[in-house]
């Protein structure tokens, strides 16, 4: 485990001076970086290059003397030469903290890329090692924040004293701001209405979110699911969800594993909609968090129509279903113009007769299938589709754990599936059968043939 060399924090400035050494462009971009704070900018240097007409500051156009910096709140230094190492010793010797830009081993502290949003800021630090991966992280985190979420942060701000008065319980404080924080911006008539109804309901009412986790990467999983799992004050999450995303929830929100593995139950599905509706109905905010997508073989209906029997309010947070992960993995067009119109999303486990023939014939009509849970009988579905009429040469594709680090692919034809059991990878297993899969990048995959080969 890596540890920081430095210590994140916020340093008061309103009303107190900050000092920068230098006239051109390196100062003049300190500045205009601490021109949204409301410190008191001065500048010092001989000659001033850099236009900073449009900032309010106090520029002195003359030589650095020792007595400038007393009292100051921070330094930095933008030049070179002996106003610089001036003020590098005066600094030291009051005890200012000092910034000399580019030469991070002068430094008492670096200057983060910023993320403003006033009052709420965010601030990314590399320690001075990568300052434009920094920038690049803001970017990031730029594009999440709404511009309006500084006017929200004002307004909590302003109710704290109100909300605290009136609520005292902590945990249906923070169920309050979390409510507040998480609409659209609003007013303090609007926030004030919200606090009553918060007020009134006692805990609030609770509520489920069903989140798909996607196929098991981490940074697969939408920002909505990322926001509502931070909201969360319970987790409850299936087998097949790693604990990377199990861990993107809030550091106290409980967490059940409902654990289902193929041949292992450890919760029946009725007692996960008992489970669900309790916590809800106790006022707790509930993140069902499923594998994949929750409308495809998540068993979303079950749940949600025990929701709806005890009114419980309920919101579909969709995920990346393992097919199209599986089709992103190898760049296979499950759709392909004047090859395949369409896509049919199945389960292979328990298929009978007359579906295995409804998916033979729809393959041989040129449509793309979609196999879930058919690793273990793979070689059976695949005979019994021949024998119901689709061609031996279709082509297959198979994707174990598919969109994860460890992601495994095999190829070959319908019948050469049919021929034996596949050797494959530990993890779930997605199907693919079609016309179109031969347009995919299979390059590297396993040949599925009676020799049953096998790639890393």
């Amino acid at each position: 485990m890596s540890h920081l060399n430095t210590f994140p924090l916020s340093f008061k400035v309103k009303g107190r001076r900050i000092v920068i050494v230098g006239g051109g462009d390196e100062a003049l971009n300190k500045v205009r970086l601490l021109a949204k704070t409301t410190g008191s900018i001065e500048i010092y240097s001989r000659r001033i290059e850099a236009d900073f007409s449009a900032i309010a500051a106090t520029i002195h156009e003359r030589a650095l003397r020792a007595g400038d910096l007393a009292g100051a709140a921070l330094v930095f230094v933008a030049a070179e030469g002996e106003d610089a190492e001036l003020a590098k010793a005066e600094a030291r010797r009051l005890n200012i903290p000092l910034n000399v830009v580019d030469v991070p081993a002068e430094c008492d502290f670096y200057t983060p890329s910023i993320v403003d949003r006033a009052p709420l800021t965010v601030a990314i630090s590399t320690e001075g090692d990568a300052p434009v991966l920094a920038r690049l992280v803001r970017a990031q985190i730029e594009a999440l924040l709404s511009p309006g979420i500084g006017k929200i942060a004002s307004l909590a701000g302003g109710l704290r004293h109100k909300v605290e008065s009136l609520i005292h319980d902590g945990p249906a404080r923070r169920r309050y701001y979390e409510d507040l924080v998480t609409r659209p911006v609003m007013g303090v008539a609007e926030a004030e209405q919200l606090l009553a109804a918060h007020i009134a309901n006692g805990r609030g009412r609770g509520l489920v979110w069903l989140i798909g986790a996607g196929p098991g990467a981490a940074d697969l999983l939408t920002l909505r699911a990322q926001r509502l799992l931070q909201q969360a004050d319970v987790i409850v999450h299936d087998q097949l969800v790693p604990a990377a995303v199990v861990e993107m929830g809030r550091r106290d929100a409980e967490r059940i594993c409902v654990g289902k593995a193929r041949g292992h139950h450890s919760f029946s599905q009725a007692q996960i909609n008992a489970l669900i509706v309790r916590l809800a109905g106790a006022g707790k905010k509930v993140a069902r968090l499923k594998s994949g997508d929750p409308m495809v073989f998540g068993r979303a209906g079950e749940e949600i129509a025990a929701l709806r029997k005890t009114g419980i309010a309920y919101e579909i947070v969709p995920g990346v279903s393992a097919a199209l992960a599986a089709a992103a993995d190898t760049a296979t067009p499950l759709t392909l113009r004047k090859i395949s119109s369409g896509l049919v999303m199945a389960t292979a486990h328990g298929a009978d007769d007359g579906e295995l023939a409804h998916w033979a014939a729809l393959a041989q009509s040129g449509l793309t299938l979609a196999l879930y849970m058919g690793k273990a009988i793979s070689a059976e579905v695949a005979s019994r589709l021949v024998a119901h009429g689709a061609a031996p040469d279709l082509p297959i594709g198979i994707v174990v754990n598919a969109g994860r680090a460890d992601s495994s692919s095999y190829a070959g034809s319908l019948a050469g599936l049919a021929a034996g059991a596949v050797d494959f990878a530990d993890g779930p297993a997605i199907i693919l059968v079609g016309r179109a899969i031969a347009h995919g990048d299979w390059a590297s995959a396993a040949i599925v043939a009676a020799s049953n080969i096998k790639v890393a």
